[in-house]
């Protein structure tokens, strides 16, 4: 694992960024950084220090916080021949994303304090990525999920639709109680399952074992997104619950959402993801099963409104929900061709395609991928460039472009919904704890994350 777990015997290695164009809570200026002892120490024009550090020229390029995934899926453990914690987290950081938050649907899925933390052993002896991973809720475990540390542990994650194993939440005296009394973020999979399963009774009559792509998202339909994300919204209200509905993938759901009251003062938030933001339904038809998700892809219209959400701040943060997949799995029939797929490695430079393209600008970027995470959560010491936090830092090269080739990616499935495209932008440098992790396309694999910490 490429001495990995030789890494905290390791000693701090000082860095001089000069001449970046830093991109930082609204402001773009150019300016020299010194990360010393796995922090930054200072921001500022023509630093000059009295002894020896490692200087990096950055004269042209883009310094931004490391990105921050409220949202992945890496697989271990139980289903390793998926994906890994040090897999994913190598290509999270090629792709400069320093920090993530893992869900529970593992197997055993997380549904108990002692699993919860089985998992961050796994990831102190293995995440080249800071890390931090949510606690299942189930039908019944409601007494373990009210153990969770919420200084601790990112939230609870509530499938309040189609999940792995027990993770299917469809109590509603459940959902009382889990929305009444958890103190912790609660974060929801909103799809009504009713609604899904009789939708795909439909299908089944009509065309059998043989149902194509395209009747995913009819399947997986704007009804039963909606109808699941209104009830947590209602419930939240009820209760006065901290909530925050992942992947939001209708135009309807954006009307359920707020942006008249500053980040660090919402109670109920909402995250878009790549793959909703990039593709449409009339995708399926040359992308087929490597664009079913969960929830599905829908039309162009619902895109183009999420995106309207997202710049509006309806809409809090952007993510990955990066969930791989075998591809002799997903060269399945659609019926039992798995939902999701793999995305950290290239999520910051879809977004940064997008800023190419006028859809949104850099600055926003930054605050939607780092900035915004980190005060959603309230993560200590994280999401922004500023002395005194934790130099998760990366560097942009807007004049080196990134071809994405399926032999060439980091993930362990080695596919990419991605395959073929060329991005505009790469990264060229991501620094994590002050350690200097990626380095023009090669993995400095030696150093671990941390977990997380939060401020509630």
């Amino acid at each position: 694992m490429g001495g990995v777990e030789n890494a905290k015997d390791e000693l701090m290695t000082e860095y001089l960024i000069k001449g970046g164009t830093i991109i930082n809570e609204g402001k773009r200026f150019i300016s020299d950084l010194l990360i010393r002892n796995g922090c930054i120490e200072k921001i500022g024009i023509d630093i000059n220090i009295p002894y020896s550090v490692i200087e990096i020229n950055a004269e042209g390029k883009f310094l931004i916080p490391g990105c921050i995934d409220d949202q992945v899926h890496f697989r271990e453990p139980g289903l390793t021949h998926k994906g890994t914690i040090y897999s994913e987290s190598r290509a999270a950081v090629a792709g400069g994303i320093t920090s993530y938050m893992e869900m529970p649907n593992t197997i055993p899925n997380a549904l108990t304090q002692s699993l919860l933390e089985d998992k961050y052993t796994i990831a102190a002896q293995s995440s080249l990525a800071n890390y931090s991973f949510f606690m299942g809720a189930s039908n019944e475990n409601l007494e373990e999920v009210l153990k969770t540390d919420k200084k601790k542990v990112c939230g609870v994650k509530v499938f309040m639709g189609s999940s792995t194993g027990n993770m299917l939440v469809d109590n509603e005296k459940t959902l009382d109680k889990l929305f009444s009394s958890v103190p912790l973020l609660i974060a929801t999979h909103c799809e009504d399952e009713g609604t899904i399963r009789a939708n795909l009774q439909h299908y089944e009559k009509i065309y059998g074992e043989a149902i194509p792509i395209e009747a995913h998202p009819k399947i997986r339909s704007a009804e039963a997104c909606f109808l699941s994300s209104s009830l947590a919204v209602s419930l939240a209200k009820k209760y006065g619950t901290r909530l925050h509905v992942l992947h939001i993938s209708t135009a309807k759901e954006t009307e359920l959402f707020d942006n008249s009251i500053p980040l660090e003062k919402k109670l109920i938030t909402a995250e878009a993801c790549i793959h909703h933001l990039w593709f449409s339904d009339a995708d399926y038809a040359t992308k087929g099963n490597w664009i079913k998700w969960n929830p599905a892809i829908k039309t162009a219209e619902d895109r183009a409104e999420i995106w309207k959400a997202v710049l509006d701040n309806r809409i809090d943060v952007i993510a990955s929900d990066h969930a791989p997949h075998t591809i002799s799995e997903k060269e399945n029939a659609y019926s039992s061709a798995p939902s999701g797929g793999p995305l950290v490695e290239h999520a910051l430079l879809a977004m940064l395609e997008k800023s190419i393209e006028g859809k949104i600008s850099i600055e926003r970027v930054v605050e939607k991928m780092a900035h915004a995470p980190a005060t959603l959560f309230r993560i200590i010491n994280r999401g922004f460039l500023r002395e005194g936090y934790a130099a998760d830092i990366v560097l942009i090269d807007p004049k080196q472009n990134k071809i994405v080739s399926n032999d060439q990616v980091l993930y362990q499935c080695k596919w990419s919904p991605f395959n073929g495209q060329v991005f505009s932008h790469s990264v060229s440098h991501t620094f994590i704890n002050g350690n200097l992790v990626y380095q023009n396309g090669k993995l400095i694999d030696h150093f671990l994350g941390q977990r997380l910490s939060f401020n509630h």
